[in-house]
């Protein structure tokens, strides 16, 4: 099995013809069912929230069967994603795409979950200790991209369980939970 680091990557990642959009519809769909669950998998263990069209995101080719992905293919499967609501869109060209392997209310339970564990209910927290905290250590909010934690954390303030703080600067964001 090829792995990529850590991740080992599905068979289907040598058969050269899965780097070329199929014309067949099933056999298509099939193929973008696939690279969307390659992709949301890949991205979450790896902790990757933003892949561009144009970069060099390791997926996007297969130096042992010298195939890479059209820059077609790659828009229709993130596309796919985004359509689905497993990714958004960062910029109005679609050139950058933000990865949703939990969707941000998803994020904001886990945020919950965290917040309960650890017994943090009524505490004060910088936006910073709760995405490198020790408190978030070994869990999906640790390392979370910060635009998509200040998103999750807005959701949960909207439903009354936390007040966001404006500090001077980014560092000095605050939380309290009131769960």
């Amino acid at each position: 099995m090829q792995t990529l680091g850590d991740f080992n990557l599905p068979n289907f990642f040598n058969y050269p013809p899965y780097f070329t959009l199929q014309p067949t519809r099933d056999t298509r769909e099939r193929q973008i069912q696939l690279w969307k669950e390659l992709i949301l998998e890949f991205c979450r263990t790896q902790k990757i929230f933003v892949v561009g069209l144009d970069e060099d995101f390791p997926l996007f080719r297969n130096p042992a069967i010298e195939r890479s992905l059209s820059h077609e293919a790659r828009q229709v499967y993130l596309s796919a994603l985004v359509a689905e609501g497993k990714a958004e869109w960062t910029d109005k060209s679609n050139k950058k795409c933000l990865i949703l392997w939990h969707r941000i209310p998803e994020w904001a339970d886990i945020i919950l979950n965290l917040v309960k564990e650890n017994g943090l209910d009524g505490s004060v927290m910088t936006v910073e200790e709760i995405r490198s905290g020790i408190e978030s250590r070994g869990t999906e909010v640790h390392g979370m991209d910060r635009p998509t934690l200040i998103r999750a954390l807005k959701h949960l303030e909207n439903k009354g369980k936390l007040v966001i703080f404006k500090g001077n600067s980014a560092d000095d964001e605050g939380v309290k939970f009131s769960l």
